[in-house]
């Protein structure tokens, strides 16, 4: 009877630590941007990468790649070197097209590369954007993501319009 009693509490507690409604797991980032129309001789779409990292710099997802030869892919300099030259199959898993001129929306639901749930805390959002005879821009936020909602606003650079981070637990 006693060991009834010790496996229902085991039981018990373990439902309650590990219920989802305790989990305390990222909820939904959306990512509104623009990419300007540049006037000028020899305009080429440009490669982007759009990621997060933890607060340790170390990447947990790519949300968006777009290119059009892996050739250039290392102009791309800092997703390059933190991501693309060490996983040629995530480059190839996740890469589109690049996309001309336009507002464009992206959706980061909380998870890692591998699909893991992510825990609430700091995190950063990049994106890198860069044109063939033209400028690259890098644009970095510090995200705090808990249980709160929360929106950031990034100033528009040359090759990015305006950049919206929305946060939804």
């Amino acid at each position: 009877m006693k060991g009834l009693i010790k496996q229902g509490c085991a039981l018990f507690l373990l439902a309650a630590f590990c219920s989802p409604l305790q989990a305390k797991t990222l909820g939904t980032l959306e990512i509104e941007f623009s990419l300007p129309k540049i006037e000028g001789g020899m305009y080429a779409r440009p490669y982007v990468a759009v990621w997060i990292e933890d607060d340790q710099g170390q990447p947990v997802r790519t949300v968006a790649l777009w290119q059009k030869d892996d050739t250039w892919l290392k102009d791309l300099r800092q997703w390059w070197r933190k991501v693309g030259r060490y996983d040629r199959d995530l480059v190839d898993a996740i890469t589109s097209a690049t996309r001309p001129a336009g507002q464009y929306r992206l959706q980061w639901d909380g998870k890692d590369q591998q699909g893991n749930e992510l825990a609430h805390g700091q995190y950063h959002f990049f994106a890198e954007v860069v044109r063939e005879h033209g400028g690259r821009d890098v644009i970095r936020q510090p995200m705090n993501l808990s249980q709160a909602p929360v929106n950031y606003q990034l100033d528009a650079t040359h090759e990015t319009g305006q950049v919206r981070l929305s946060y939804q637990p």
